[in-house]
């Protein structure tokens, strides 16, 4: 059996390779950058394993970053933007950092290919280092590149999944992206090295649903241990990791799914992920299989396809935080 596992687990990688060998969506392509910048790649990763390096929480912090920006109005660093009315001012996206990674690598960028590579890569590449490098060097990806930066960033148009979804509802906003169910969960997998804060999950553990008690989906141990981290009178609203496993809650692997199936998501909709008769197989086959890794590159690509602008509709920023187009909208 463990052969054959195996087996199916080199399948999945040799195709993933195989069909990122050919890839173009729209403009996106392998190697769009080796006559403007061919070193593009090797910069990027340069100043991201240095960042990495002396912190490595900014692997979660560019995941999400990356999936907020992509997942509202395509991958087109409309998120980067500063304005008062920009999307980096709506509710969900007031707590999304890794700003500063981006800006070193866009300076970096500007010194040796000037003009030509998009804020919108360098976050797709930049996101891609940071997962390979979380997962111990197990999770690197190939991703086309050739996006271009939009012009476009309100706080009115932010539109993401929230945590207390059902997973009907989550599904129904991947679909209109042209992500399937597969996708969702896979993407969902970001959070084996996220976090949270209490101020999300109280209602979880003392007054779910208004039943003035917890969450009856819950392990009752994980609700005693999140109890203490989180009193019910306290104003500190501190940071907690979605994947229980504390040898693991740090490193990018399939961790994550194995405690949602023991009851111990911290977020509604993760533990729903597992129970849900939709996706509670796909969680199943993740948690007991050895492909998580190679399947959530994949399902990063193609989040890394939606809404992309090409050279019409979008430009190269000089600063990732302001247009150059003196028609930009934020």
């Amino acid at each position: 059996m463990a052969v054959k596992i195996s087996t199916i687990s080199a399948l999945v990688v040799f195709l993933a390779l195989l069909s990122l060998s050919h890839f173009s969506h729209g403009e996106l392509q392998l190697g769009f950058y080796n006559k403007t910048c061919p070193n593009v790649e090797k910069i990027v990763f340069g100043v991201v394993q240095d960042a990495f390096r002396t912190n490595s929480r900014l692997a979660p912090l560019m995941i999400r970053l990356y999936f907020h920006d992509c997942f509202s109005n395509g991958c087109d660093a409309s998120l980067l933007l500063d304005s008062t009315t920009s999307e980096k001012t709506a509710g969900p996206n007031l707590s999304v950092d890794g700003y500063a990674l981006i800006d070193a690598i866009k300076d970096e960028l500007e010194i040796k290919c000037a003009g030509f590579v998009s804020c919108a890569d360098i976050i797709a590449l930049a996101t891609r280092d940071l997962v390979n490098l979380a997962s111990g060097g197990k999770a690197r990806y190939e991703i086309p590149t050739g996006r271009f930066d939009g012009r476009e960033s309100l706080a009115s148009s932010v539109d993401l999944p929230g945590p207390q979804m059902s997973v009907a509802d989550t599904f129904e906003m991947f679909e209109k992206r042209n992500l399937d169910l597969t996708d969702m969960v896979l993407l969902l997998g970001g959070h084996t090295i996220g976090k949270t804060h209490c101020s999300f999950i109280k209602d979880r553990l003392y007054n779910f649903k208004n039943t003035q008690g917890p969450d009856p989906a819950m392990d009752p141990k994980l609700v005693k241990e999140l109890k203490r981290e989180c009193p019910e009178n306290s104003k500190q609203n501190k940071a907690i990791n979605l994947d229980q496993n504390v040898s693991s809650s740090n490193i990018v692997d399939a961790s994550f799914y194995k405690q949602i199936k023991s009851g111990r998501g911290i977020l509604q909709i993760d533990d729903q992920l597992a129970t849900d008769e939709m996706t509670e197989q796909i969680v199943t086959d993740l948690a007991e299989g050895d492909d998580f890794l190679a399947r959530f590159g994949q399902a990063m690509v193609k989040l890394g396809s939606f809404g992309v602008k090409n050279k019409d509709a979008g430009e190269i920023r000089k600063s990732c935080r302001s247009c150059k187009n003196r028609f930009c909208t934020a």
